[in-house]
């Protein structure tokens, strides 16, 4: 028999380069597919000509690999011919315009999609890298096929890596780990998964990867003889039970095992469930009468049984897990699953075109990943910045998944670890935004609460309740995140342009201008003029800069009454000396009046602590919004000093709406029970106590108590400071204000 010769490297890379190692893999496509996928194969293979990869080979036979790889998967034409020309706008000085013309706009945008930002000017790197992967992602959610090409793309990527300069595989790998592979379990494509993770684990750690390997094939030959003799096992169980089921073995991957290892702290030889079975069934409830023969085969590991089928996870997973201590001791996992919920299992989303080519009109999974792909949209509607919509879509990135019920029994997955208003925001962003009280399981439970399974939720809500920035410090999931944010800044711009409406009219009144001009057609040319002189876009705009002190309301207002001069309007000067006669006095007809109803334009400082009652002045900081000070504050003092022009006259209203935090230094002597003595005396007087500290002292038989409290004014404070000094052992009570 002659021996073929082999075939040189030449041969070789015209071979991988050539239609034909493609065209095997089209046999589910019309001819008239087949023909466009063509088109797109020869102007891609002439756009790169001459252009090589880091091997050797011709740069085609990376396109090619991409669109085998997506053919696997059975994507249609358009898909196919995108991933064909995917480096083409980015490589090869091709146009988006160029690829309409000659392809169509759905191929087009697919390519488009997955072209990265080099062109631009970004700062950094990481600026650049985070725009973008928004790009990508916001593109994948209009149209999976984007994210399926681009896995595509980096997995041929990484099985060349080693191809590639040595310096290069760390931030390829890292990326691969800490994104795709990540992005590609959020979408179920689970073989994907666990290739790139080994790939990434191969170039990252390559000596650790090298001697897990050995240990794994030195494990494999000990242990073959427990798993022959498992598996002989298996299949005599499931024949005396008249089941036709397809039984196929598998390892865990080398990442998944240096994973355990180093998390856990294990050695090679603590991981004991390297091996696993896949059994697969023809039916639903047959999954779980195999799980019945498997059980009565060999004892079940205690709190090692999931089902997956019941409860799916959030990618779309279903199978029933359990683990069974099998001969000699050895820990095997089964999992029992249907054809249907294998094919789901290892390609995800993908599953949907697969289930097209397998079954025609079958749209079982075509809304699998949706969900999630539907927030991204969400989270860039709420997200300005790149790096900020990167930091939520990481946050989703990894479904560690808890389930949870509504009050109707309704079953929602959410990540571990996520509370109860990572929850609201899930139902709707209304319910999370009016959220202000919840019952877990028919019990009162903190908003902060995390969510645990079986969980039935209900949230309370009130029409007046808005979110509190508080909630950023606990919220786990990417939508709830961007969905606060964005509130609170909107409502942040709201209130400031409020708030600078009133400086601005305060300002006209001390020149003698009874009110701020309309915003109508007789001073459209007044505003104009205004907003050319202070470089606003609008008379919104403008007036939120006053309010967050980026503009100053006296010279504004000063530019103001100069152009009304010029249209004939002289300011009122009877109201102009009223208005700077009281200027500094206590009660300014101008002054701005403060009731604690106030947003996130105006602060009260904690340096001094404010409360109604004290005489207070208002220090427009730049960019900050107005921040009230006693007049006494000593830094208050220092910032007139230096910035008189930023003060403006405050007030308070006659009747506050809320209570104001202040400070109380109580000093007593040593003893049992005075702390709560103390803390009694203050809620008699019916002061809120929001945080208590004991201070060390060196004085023999004393101790300094620092309380804050929260009070209605300087009258219920001085109540309460009655209230204490009569409580035993209580030796001097004053008042802090701890700037000096």
């Amino acid at each position: 028999m002659p021996v073929m010769a082999k075939p040189t490297p030449a041969a070789a890379n015209a071979a991988a380069a050539s239609f034909a190692t493609l065209t095997t893999k089209l046999d589910y496509m019309s001819a008239a597919d087949v023909d466009n996928v063509r088109r797109a194969y020869k102007f891609a293979d002439e756009a790169h000509l001459g252009q090589l990869r880091n091997s050797g080979q011709p740069y085609i036979t990376h396109p090619i690999a991409v669109a085998q790889q997506c053919a696997e998967w059975k994507l249609d034409a358009q898909a196919l011919m995108a991933a064909l020309l995917h480096d083409a706008i980015e490589d090869c000085g091709v146009t988006k315009p160029d690829l309409i013309e000659r392809f169509g706009a759905p191929v087009a945008e697919l390519v488009d999609g997955l072209t990265k930002l080099e062109k631009l000017e970004f700062n950094t790197r990481e600026e650049n890298q985070a725009e973008s992967f928004r790009k990508m992602l916001l593109a994948m959610a209009r149209d999976v096929r984007v994210i399926l090409i681009k896995l595509a793309d980096r997995t041929h990527n990484m099985r060349t890596l080693s191809d590639a300069p040595r310096a290069k595989w760390a931030r390829i790998a890292s990326e691969t780990l800490d994104i795709y592979a990540p992005i590609a379990h959020r979408l179920g494509l689970n073989s994907t998964y666990r290739e790139l993770q080994d790939l990434s684990f191969q170039h990252l750690h390559p000596w650790r990867y090298a001697t897990l390997q050995k240990a794994l094939s030195r494990s494999r030959g000990r242990r073959r003889d427990v798993i022959t003799r498992v598996k002989t096992e298996v299949e005599a169980a499931f024949a005396s039970a008249n089941m036709s089921v397809q039984i196929d073995g598998r390892e865990k991957t080398l990442y998944s095992i240096y994973s355990k290892m180093d998390g856990k702290h294990l050695s090679f030889a603590q991981v004991t469930d390297i091996y696993g079975f896949r059994v697969i069934v023809d039916g639903l409830v047959s999954c779980y009468t195999a799980m019945g023969v498997l059980h009565q085969l060999y004892k079940p590991l205690p709190g090692r049984f999931k089902d997956y089928i019941a409860i799916p996870k959030i990618n779309g997973y279903q199978s029933l897990h359990t683990t069974l201590v099998g001969p000699f001791g050895t820990n095997i996992e089964f999992q029992m699953r249907t054809e249907a919920m294998h094919v789901v299992a290892e390609s995800g989303v993908a599953a949907h075109w697969l289930y097209k080519a397998t079954t025609p009109g079958s749209d079982d999974s075509q809304n699998l990943g949706t969900q999630w792909l539907q927030s991204l949209l969400d989270i860039q509607n709420e997200t300005g910045d790149s790096a900020e919509f990167w930091d939520h879509v990481k946050i989703d990135l990894f479904p560690d998944a808890v389930y949870v019920f509504t009050p109707k029994s309704k079953i929602m997955a959410m990540p571990r670890g996520a509370t109860i208003v990572d929850f609201a925001y899930a139902i709707h962003s209304d319910i999370g935004h009016r959220a202000v009280a919840a019952k877990v399981n028919g019990e009162q439970v903190p908003l902060r609460t995390e969510l645990h399974n079986g969980d039935v939720i209900e949230i309370v809500t009130t029409p007046v309740s808005s979110p509190n920035p508080a909630w950023l410090g606990f919220v786990r999931t990417g939508k709830a995140r961007s969905k606060i944010r964005h509130y609170l800044k909107t409502m942040a711009l709201t209130e400031s342009q409020d708030l600078g409406e009133k400086m601005l009219a305060h300002a006209l009144r001390a020149e003698g201008i009874d009110k701020l001009p309309d915003d109508d057609e007789r001073n459209r040319l007044l505003w104009e003029k205004i907003l050319r002189f202070s470089g606003n876009r609008s008379r919104a705009d403008l007036l939120t800069d006053v309010g967050l002190g980026k503009r100053i309301a006296a010279i504004l207002a000063k530019r103001i009454v100069g152009l009304l001069g010029e249209i004939g309007e002289k300011p009122n000067v009877l109201l102009m000396s009223r208005e700077r006669f009281t200027a500094h006095e206590s009660v300014s007809q101008g002054a701005l009046l403060l009731d604690g109803s106030e947003g996130a334009s105006i602060h009260f400082a904690k340096c001094c602590k404010p409360i109604p009652g004290d005489n207070v002045i208002g220090y427009l900081g730049r960019g900050e919004g107005l921040m009230v000070h006693t007049e006494d504050c000593a830094v208050a003092k220092r910032l007139v000093q230096r910035d008189s022009e930023r003060f403006i006259a405050v007030d308070w209203s006659d009747e506050p709406v809320r209570a104001f935090e202040t400070d109380l230094l109580v000093m007593v002597s040593k003893g049992r029970g005075v702390l709560a003595r103390v803390a009694a005396a203050m809620a008699s007087a019916e002061a809120d106590i929001n945080q208590v500290e004991i201070e060390q002292d060196s004085r023999q038989g004393a101790t300094d108590l620092r309380f804050s409290v929260a009070v209605r004014d300087r009258v219920h404070l001085a109540a309460v400071m009655r209230n204490v000094k009569r409580a035993t052992s209580v030796l001097r009570v004053q008042r802090v204000k701890s700037a000096t």
